[in-house]
């Protein structure tokens, strides 16, 4: 008779063997006035993305037309890419993400960055809040309110 084995691995292991953060998300919208290859490309090399996103056509509401954009990253691609926007950041955005860390995190821990597009195009990555690159991070376990910011604090600045 051959023996059944049962493996039990708790919550902090299993973040440890795929990694705390499950995914990534970054989207924005192309309006018609500006270069929807030149924004693609500024996102997809400061994030260094790989994948190809969704793309949905909009109208606006005068008849103009938008066009919705959407990467879906997980796991390593994930990681890589929270990784690089933390590399990234300046003092002066690390200095307000960090005093408004919990006003970026909701009820089911995912974190929501914004990021100025036009700034991105630049090459530069700057908080902005008009028109932005969103970028929302889950990470693979529940984390009370409390262990949040900490978690966050870790993977975008260095902390403890």
């Amino acid at each position: 008779m051959v023996g059944k084995l049962l493996l039990v691995i708790d919550s902090a292991t299993m973040m440890s063997l795929k990694g705390p953060i499950q995914s990534v998300e970054v989207s924005y919208f192309v309006h018609a006035t500006e270069d929807a290859e030149k924004v693609a490309r500024a996102v997809s090399t400061l994030f260094t993305i790989q994948s190809k996103p969704e793309e949905e056509k909009l109208e606006g509401h005068f008849g103009n037309p938008i066009v919705s954009v959407e990467y879906h990253l997980e796991e390593g691609e994930a990681a890589a890419t929270l990784d690089r926007i933390a590399a990234l950041l300046d003092g002066l955005t690390k200095d307000s993400l960090q005093g408004n860390i919990e006003k970026l995190v909701d009820e089911h821990s995912a974190l929501y960055l914004r990021f100025d597009k036009q700034r991105m195009v630049d090459g530069k990555l700057e908080e902005g809040t008009i028109d932005p690159v969103r970028v929302k991070v889950k990470p693979r376990g529940y984390l009370p309110p409390e262990r949040a910011r900490d978690f966050y604090s870790k993977i975008l600045f260095g902390g403890p």
